[in-house]
């Protein structure tokens, strides 16, 4: 287990669960059950949401050993250059599901050698491009609309992934 890594939860985990046990706190004292309605939501969204955290880690850490660091080197690693911004942008753009599928996929992917670039590029094209929300949004929002917001976000993708890997390629 990468101490590094855990260690950087700790105050984000800290700081969410001195959140929510305020707020469980305040709550209860309201004295109106509030408490006990968002408790059961609470655990509810925990029973749909954590099959799915579970496969997503599940992916996450088979994508680590079970891609050759060779291939993930070459395709998306820091001296992939701007192949590999191309291919975390595409790959991020069609990533089906919600952040819990995306970004540990992400981190299994950085942990694995890929480029610091190429996983910004991939993470702002899962955030921008979505092609799975196209037909959702076409229904609601129409072509016109869909349309302009694919042109306008286009570039963003392969742009913020160049930033990174020019600027910011030895954070990981």
């Amino acid at each position: 287990m990468d101490t590094k890594r855990s260690s950087s939860m700790l105050g984000p985990t800290l700081i969410m669960a001195v959140l929510a046990l305020a707020v469980l706190v305040y709550a209860y004292f309201r004295g109106e059950g509030q408490y006990i309605t968002g408790m059961k939501l609470s655990f509810k969204m925990i029973a749909e949401i954590l099959p799915l955290l579970i496969f997503a880690f599940i992916l996450a850490g088979m994508v680590q050993v079970m891609l050759p660091q060779a291939q993930i080197n070459r395709l998306i690693g820091d001296a992939s250059g701007i192949r590999g911004i191309v291919i975390g942008t595409i790959a991020g753009g069609i990533t089906p599901g919600g952040p819990y599928v995306s970004l540990p996929l992400a981190a299994g992917l950085l942990k694995a050698g890929a480029g610091f670039g190429t996983m910004v590029a991939y993470v702002t094209a899962w955030s921008l491009w979505a092609i799975a929300r196209v037909p959702m949004e076409v229904g609601i929002m129409g072509w016109k609309f869909t349309f302009v917001r694919f042109v306008c976000t286009f570039f963003f993708p392969p742009i913020a992934g160049l930033i990174a890997q020019t600027f910011f390629s030895g954070m990981k």
